[in-house]
């Protein structure tokens, strides 16, 4: 019985980068031997273990053969005589198909150090293609390690654009494909992930409505960089630049979903396009079954984002009705985001990266000035019921019109 550590543990040491989690391959060894030493089974599909001390995940060494179609349609085999290469070999990359045995010595068989040392991320064997979740990881890696000038080498690519042409990609379920997007929005580069999707045809089968934006012009005087979808990933950039959360990062990718629908005669403008979307965000928000939160915000961003803009010339009234719409008095933070994804979309322009955004402040203080009206006053005139409502709403828009006096 001999224990690897195995995957990206080692690939991040020997970057250089913090190693998070660890996992671990135990070559010949049975369950019955695992049990025996106080480890805790809990795969289903195949033999992993937690370690009795650590809860480190440790799994037996298997192989695996396609059976069926998407990411689980697999049959394993573990057993002792399944040696440590023939582990690796069902890895996806090479970079993630090395292993250190107990005194740190590095077990590499299909030269994932070199390509690590070459900045490419490449597939380890034919067997890629049989798992068309290895596409999103792939562009993920790709987002993840851009800065450090990874690029995904030509023969994966290729291999990446087969299953997208296969249709596999569309087997994964919702949960899972979600689950990538999600940790690949997260990514230092998160729009290098988009961008890998696209350039191997796999964008325009898991999200298709973001695939249309590309080629699709914009008014050069607002959008320098003109082009809809490069809009997009550098709105994308600029959320990862700033650090944002999922959720702004999410309405972010789908903001200007509606220009894609625009009728060609009436390029550059996009009259109307805030309303088109609507129903483009929340069909791709159905599809992968996205959190309440990011739907929520995905769809607000999509309906008001130029209200945001436009913030500093809206009338106190359409300022109060934005303010009522994303509910700021119970949900404050909410409106937090759909601020931020308003200054990411401006950053996100060539040339206009680091200008300011004026209506940040202003709309903050918007929502200050609104907050700040009470309603005990008006309680304590006895007014009740819908009049209540009505009264209060009253006090908030003398409010933001003594605000947008000051």
């Amino acid at each position: 019985m001999q224990i690897y550590k195995v995957g990206g543990a080692v690939r991040d040491r020997l970057l250089g980068r913090p190693v998070t989690d660890v996992d671990w391959v135990v070559v010949g060894a049975t369950t019955d031997q695992m049990q025996a030493l106080g480890y805790r089974p809990v795969g289903a599909d195949f033999p992993v273990f937690l370690h009795p001390k650590s809860g480190e995940e440790y799994a037996l060494a298997r192989t695996e053969r396609k059976s069926g179609r998407g990411y689980g349609g697999f049959v394993f085999h573990a057993s002792p005589d399944v040696t440590l290469e023939e582990d690796l070999i069902r890895r996806d990359l090479t970079i993630n198909a090395m292993a250190e045995d107990e005194q740190g010595n590095l077990t590499d068989p299909y030269h994932g150090k070199d390509d690590l040392e070459a900045r490419i991320l490449r597939h380890v064997s034919p067997a890629f293609a049989e798992d068309p979740l290895r596409v999103l990881r792939v562009a993920r890696f790709a987002a993840r390690y851009a800065g450090l000038g990874f690029t995904v080498a030509p023969e994966t690519l290729e291999l990446m654009r087969q299953l997208s042409d296969s249709g596999e990609l569309l087997a994964l379920t919702p949960e899972r494909t979600w689950k990538e997007i999600a940790r690949a929005l997260m990514e230092d580069q998160p729009q290098v992930f988009v961008q890998v999707l696209r350039d191997c045809g796999a964008l325009k089968e898991l999200l298709p409505e973001v695939d249309e934006l590309f080629g699709v012009p914009q008014p050069a005087a607002h959008h320098p960089e003109i082009d809809t979808g490069t809009h997009t990933l550098s709105v994308l950039e600029q959320a990862a630049r700033f650090q944002q959360p999922l959720s702004v990062r999410w309405a972010c990718l789908l903001h200007d979903l509606g220009k894609g629908r625009t009728p060609p005669q009436l390029w550059p403008r996009h009259i109307a396009h805030e309303q088109r979307g609507l129903e483009l965000i929340k069909t791709v928000n159905e599809r992968f079954k996205v959190p309440r939160d990011c739907q929520e915000l995905a769809m607000l961003v999509g309906e008001y984002y130029t209200h945001g803009h436009r913030a500093l010339e809206l009338k106190a009234s359409t300022l109060l009705e934005l303010l009522q719409s994303f509910d700021v008095y119970r949900r404050p933070h909410r409106f937090e985001e759909f601020i931020a994804a308003c200054e990411m979309d401006a950053r996100g322009r060539l040339g206009l990266e680091e200008r300011s955004y004026p209506q940040a402040d202003y709309l903050r203080g918007a929502a200050q000035a609104a907050r700040a009206v009470s309603v005990q006053p008006l309680i304590e005139q006895g007014i009740k019921g819908k009049a209540l409502g009505e009264a209060l709403k009253g006090e908030r828009l003398r409010a933001l019109q003594a605000y947008k006096g000051s």
